[in-house]
């Protein structure tokens, strides 16, 4: 069975350490804004449409 994106990203939340979630990971956007793993949580979380952008930017740096 093929594990999706949002599944692998949280997967991989659930087991990082504490200290690690505020660290910005993406520039997101036209406005490059940064996004750290909390807040990439909250929007995959809420399957929001700035989540499948997060997902995808995640994918291309090989961090999922």
């Amino acid at each position: 069975m093929k594990i999706g994106l949002r599944e692998k990203f949280l997967k991989i939340y659930a087991n990082m350490p504490l200290k690690l979630r505020d660290d910005a990971i993406l520039l997101l956007g036209d406005e490059k804004k940064p996004i750290t793993w909390d807040v990439a949580y909250l929007e995959v979380r809420a399957n929001t449409e700035a989540s499948k952008e997060i997902l995808e930017g995640l994918k291309k740096l090989d961090l999922i």
